[in-house]
């Protein structure tokens, strides 16, 4: 949904550099990055988009979609093994990466990729490729770059052992800047609740802590179905993680937000749900 994609550019900011999303769709990720640039008075030709996407027909319709924009789509690549087993960008360190991979993926062929480069925190698992997706981006970010990910919520609390362990070295090695839990109605296509993890490589000020947010009552509803996240409260939440980065009048607001230290995340196990 459009909402969540705004929320995810305004808290990254993508002014300048390479853009990365590895399961690009119809690249509303790229879209609303340069309505972003746009908007900030920034140039659009400052961005350079990469992406890959395996369905050939959502592939053509990000073609068309950014032709139309006039964003040059030349390194949106198509292939069907997809990210994981046939990585259309393998040098490339992104500075900034936006991605709404497949929740829970199954079947994305980790026998084949048992000693990949990418598993620096440890093997994904098997059944699941949340840990896969997160390495994946990982491995290519930039050294000060950043990512907003969407995932399902089993990423933040599985206990399955490879998912324990890859999160653990990725707290540990203080890459995790932000977890926001979103609301549910929030996708057209799925119930599966869903959160944002936001790396960031270099932490500046917010050096073994990690801000959760809790946005599961903040949309307004379209319809029976249906919520969105305002623009009103986009610019909110965006504020509270720009506070917190740049150790400016952040605040904890109980129910809603919460600076937490990497000692007390190790105390929970290194669970890490809002």
């Amino acid at each position: 949904p459009k909402s969540i994609v705004k929320l995810m550019v305004e808290m990254i900011e993508p002014y300048k550099g390479r853009v990365y999303d590895p399961a690009c769709g119809s690249g509303g990720m790229f879209v609303m990055s340069e309505k972003f640039v746009a908007e900030h008075q920034g140039n659009i030709k400052d961005i350079t988009i990469y992406g890959q996407e395996s369905n050939q027909t959502t592939w053509k319709l990000s073609k068309m979609n950014l032709a139309i924009r006039n964003i040059n789509s030349q390194f949106v690549a198509w292939n069907t093994e997809g990210s994981f087993l046939k990585d259309a960008h393998p040098d490339l360190k992104a500075d900034y990466i936006l991605a709404n991979p497949p929740f829970n993926q199954s079947d994305w062929g980790q026998e084949i990729l048992q000693d990949d480069a990418r598993w620096k925190y440890g093997v994904p698992s098997k059944t699941n490729a949340n840990f896969a997706w997160l390495q994946h981006m990982i491995y290519h970010l930039s050294t000060d770059g950043k990512a907003a990910i969407v995932l399902g919520n089993g990423s933040l609390v599985s206990d399955e052992q490879s998912d324990s362990e890859i999160r653990k070295n990725l707290l540990e090695n203080d890459l995790v800047e932000s977890i926001v839990l979103l609301p549910s109605d929030i996708f057209f296509n799925t119930d599966i609740p869903a959160c944002v993890w936001f790396i960031n490589r270099n932490k500046k000020k917010t050096k073994n802590k990690v801000l959760f947010i809790d946005i599961r009552h903040k949309y307004e509803r379209i319809n029976r179905k249906h919520v969105t996240i305002g623009d009103n409260q986009i610019l909110h939440i965006s504020k509270t993680f720009k506070s917190f980065k740049e150790d400016n009048d952040y605040q904890d607001i109980k129910g809603y937000c919460k600076s937490v230290s990497l000692e007390t995340i190790r105390e929970h196990q290194y669970f890490v749900s809002p």
